[in-house]
Formats: structure tokens, sequence, C-alpha cells
């Protein structure tokens, strides 16, 4: 049996069901008094759909790389955090969707997967947002996903359904959030949207600072809300972008989106919360692009260490560094010479998904062949070439975000001969995940928590009424 048969038997995930309902409360195992002062500012950052071999390869990436690891895992090695792990199920699965994790912690109620802080029969749960908003603070999400996905969209809005993106874009105009920034234009521009309107004017009528590229994001100025779109869809992957000039010096990274926030929100008297969200993570996880994957963990590392920056000698910063559920479950599985193979990682120009949209089902073999070694550093076979290419014939592959039915699982497939990187699907998975608090009002953290229990452990560490 293969290593890859062997995962995919579910094992890891029946070990995360069958603890599914064990997490523990922190309204019952805590008191008020181990929240000691008040977190002024909350810093929530989420790498969504990483599954616990992500951050690892990540970690060992960085050390044979650069000689440090990723800030993330310092921040363990220096015993900088408390830890946790944490239950991810919705209500009605025990994988959740990103729409109902994110609400978990939102609206602080376990959702069926797709739903946005809306129960079963209609029940509306104020998200968390709208309710630090209320209470005086700035607020906003920056995410390298669509701006009206369903993770920032979870902090944010009541939808009955997450593809609802062009009212959720509606409901941003509405809430006037300080900061929403990342990608998602076709929600805006009317592209896909049901009536076919451009917003934009919309919202600068509304005295919104309407930013579209890097170099208008660094000129911002603090005083009205700020609207940040720069992609059609998702960001460009960051291994593709470190590769090309044109998309360094328009597109902002998850880290300088995250510093400008801060920047934007750090002055309101009452102080800010912002979510910042890793969102690539999970659509390279659902492609088993191991490029992309370790690359774009490395860019939510980066923005780690730009919150870790902020709140390090501060008094009244609380940052959350979480996963909203694993994904795929990669991992580095021992073979012959595994350490040279990964090391391959470290010189990749492009991601999979890169060299997938750049192949022609006209190309020969031999331009397969070079086309991966120019992308990828690694020679593969005619025969894998030929059999990547009779997928171009067919285009019947399935996959999330693979609208183009590239041959994506065949591809990552061959490459555990090269890198040594095994996947256990193409899908999320009820993995519990790591949940790491750094700051002030991390003292009531229990080893194990439900996804639920943030939202009031957020109100409470701000000194927010909960309700």
């Amino acid at each position: 049996m293969k290593r890859r048969d062997f995962i995919n038997t579910g094992m890891l995930a029946a070990l995360g069901g069958a603890f599914a309902s064990t997490g523990c409360d922190i309204n019952n195992q805590t008191n008020g008094s181990k929240f000691r002062g008040t977190a002024k500012n909350i810093i929530f950052l989420v790498s969504d759909g990483m599954s616990i071999g992500t951050p690892t390869m990540t970690d060992l990436l960085l050390q044979r790389k650069t000689g440090k690891g990723s800030q993330w895992m310092n921040l363990y090695r220096e015993n900088k955090v408390r830890h946790a792990l944490m239950d991810t199920a919705s209500a009605d699965s025990l994988v959740t969707d990103s729409a109902a994790a994110s609400s978990s912690w939102g609206g602080g109620v376990r959702v069926k997967n797709g739903a946005l802080n809306v129960g079963a029969n209609g029940e509306a749960y104020k998200p968390i947002l709208q309710k630090f908003k209320d209470a005086g603070k700035a607020v906003g999400c920056v995410t390298t996903v669509p701006i009206t996905h369903a993770t920032p969209a979870g902090f944010c809005v009541n939808m009955k359904h997450r593809n609802q993106q062009d009212k959720i874009a509606d409901k941003y105009l509405e809430l006037r959030f300080d900061v929403m920034m990342g990608g998602g234009r076709e929600y805006f521009d009317g592209t896909k949207r049901e009536d076919k309107k451009n917003i934009f004017d919309d919202f600068k009528n509304q005295g919104f600072n309407l930013v579209q590229t890097k170099s208008q994001m660094e000129l911002v100025e603090s005083g009205n809300p700020t609207l940040g779109v720069f992609s059609e869809s998702g960001l460009p992957y960051i291994l593709d972008q470190n590769s090309d000039k044109e998309l360094q010096e328009n597109i902002p990274t998850l880290a300088d989106m995250t510093t400008k926030a801060i920047s934007l929100m750090k002055d309101n008297s009452n102080g800010f919360v912002l979510q910042v969200e890793g969102g690539k993570v999970d659509w390279a996880a659902h492609g088993n692009d191991a490029g992309a994957l370790l690359n774009e963990q490395m860019a939510f590392d980066k923005a780690i260490e730009v919150a870790i920056n902020f709140a390090e000698n501060r008094n009244d910063t609380l940052v959350i560094i979480t996963a909203d559920h694993g994904n795929s479950n990669p991992g580095l599985i021992k073979s012959h010479k595994v350490n040279k193979k990964f090391d391959l990682l470290q010189n990749f120009k492009h991601t999979n998904e890169w060299v997938l949209n750049n192949i022609k089902k006209t190309d020969s073999p031999a331009n397969v062949i070079e086309r991966i070694n120019f992308a990828q550093g690694y020679t593969i076979t005619k025969e894998e070439a030929k059999t990547i290419l009779k997928a171009y014939s067919s285009f019947d592959n399935d996959g999330l975000y693979n609208a183009y039915k590239l041959p994506f699982r065949q591809l990552a497939e061959m490459q555990e001969n090269y890198i040594s990187i095994y996947w256990s699907g193409m899908n999320h998975s009820a993995d519990f995940v790591a949940l790491s608090m750094f700051g002030v009002q991390t003292e009531a953290l229990p080893p194990l928590v439900k996804n639920t229990d943030l939202h009031n452990y957020m109100l409470k560490a701000a000194g927010v009424k909960i309700g």
C-alpha cells in the first residue's frame, strides 16, 4: 500500500473527529481574574487551510536556506507564546469550510458549512468586527484572496451563503470599516455581480480612499476608510510574484498590507482590531502545489513578524495566530536523499499553477520537460511529460479553484519523486490546528479549545461587553 493511500484512509481525520466535542470551554474553565488589564489592540492572523505539515516544512526550509527558522516557530523556541490546539468543526460537519470556520470566531456560534454568521433557521449572529466597531475601535481585514471571500467576511457580515460575494461587497460599503484590502476586483467592477454595476464609484462617493496599486496604498493617510483591491480574484502567488518585476511593483504583499493597515488604525484612541489572512495557503493546498504552499506560508510568516514587531514592546496588544482548518495534510516523507530533494524547493522560481497554465496541448514532451526544469529545477521523464499532456486533451480533472481543470494532482504525484512531499488529498481535513497567542491577555488560554471560544475570548480580552 502506498503512503498516500494509507493516509487517505482518513486515520488523521478520524482522530480529530473522536475529540470533536471535547474542546475546553474558556468561559467555564477560566475566570475574569486571568485577564489582567485590557487588550486595546488585537491582531488576528489566519493561515487559511494550514495543516500542521505546512508550518513544519516552512520552518525546515527556512532553516536550511537561511540558517534561521520561521518567525512563528521561533516564538515557540523562545517560549514567547501561549499555545493550544483548536477543534475546527462546523455545525453540520466534522470537516469545516472557511465560511463556517470564520463565523465561529466572528459570530461565536457554529453554523453550517457555507453560511456566514447565519444559523439553520435564519438566526443572525452579530459579527465581531461590528461589535468592536460599536465599541469605538478601528477595525479591518487584509487578505491575499478576494476581500469578499469567506474568512474576512466571517468577521464582518451576515450572509446566507459565502458565494454572495457581490452582496458582501455592498455590505462593506454600508459598514464603512476602516481598512479592507485584498483581491476581488470582479465583485466591485461588475464582472461577477448580478447587477453588473461598478460600485467603486459608490465607495469614492461615500468618502473612501480607493487604492488599486501598491504605490497608491503606500500614499494613503488615515482619516477616511480605505478599500484596497489589487487583483481581479486572488492576489498572485508570492513565488510567481517574486519572479515578476511588474507584479512586485504593483501588488503589495500580505506583510505590506498588514503594515499599512496597522499604520492607518494605530492612532485610534480606542485601539483597533485587524484580521490578517494568508488565504492562498488554502488555495495552494487545494492544488497540491508545494512550491506555492510553502512560499505563501513564508509570506504569512512575514506578516506575523510585522504584528509581533508592533506588539513586542507594548502592554496593550494581543496577537493571535492560527488556522481555520487543515487542508490536504502535506508532509515531508522519508525517501532516498530526502534532504537533497527537499532542498530543491529553495530554488523554485514558479508555482505548479504557473507551469500548468503555460502548457498547451500542442506542446511536445520536450517542451513540458524544459518548462518544468526552468521553473523548478528538476527534470521529469518523457513518459511523465506525456501523462501531463494527455490531461490537456480531456480536461476532465477535478479540484477546487481549478476552473480550467488543469492536472494539478498528476503533477503533484510526479513531484513526490523529486521533492518528497506527499499529500492526503485535495480538500479540507478535520485535524485540530495550532493556536498561538502573544502579548497581553494570553493567560486564560487553555490547551484545547473549540473555535467558537475565541469569539468571547477576544471580547473579554478587550474589555468589550459580550452579547
